[in-house]
């Protein structure tokens, strides 16, 4: 029934931005906290960001703190991630996930819909 998809990636220059769309069907966003995560290869999946059915952010990678920014249209039921001034080591399979709470949870098993991905490679 509940579905997100990804996308937007793409192969970016180091210093380039992308900006990736979460698109939900089957249930409304105004009810689920979204996180993005992100899988590189050889590593395991770990979490970027994440933001609540109000619009609070949490950040879930200081890696990424100050270049990416998570937000929501709840209008057009999609969440976004906007990433800045890229690294090759941001280079991954990048997921959305939703949870059935209102707020960001602190364990990855609260998100149990999952996107499909979308590549993001950062490379000169």
């Amino acid at each position: 029934q509940l579905q997100l998809v990804e996308s937007g990636g793409g192969l970016v220059q180091p210093g380039g931005s992308l900006r990736l769309s979460c698109a939900a069907s089957g249930f409304s966003l105004d009810y689920y906290a979204i996180g993005w995560f992100r899988q590189a290869p050889g590593k395991e999946r770990e979490g970027v960001i994440c933001i609540r059915n109000s619009g609070g952010v949490t950040n879930y990678a200081d890696s990424v703190k100050g270049r990416f920014t998570i937000s929501r249209d709840n209008a057009k039921n999609t969440v976004y991630l906007q990433m800045n001034s890229l690294k090759p080591e941001d280079t991954a399979v990048y997921y959305c996930a939703a949870a059935p709470i209102p707020w960001c949870p602190l364990m990855t098993n609260d998100f149990r819909s999952w996107g499909q991905g979308t590549q993001v490679t950062v490379s000169s």
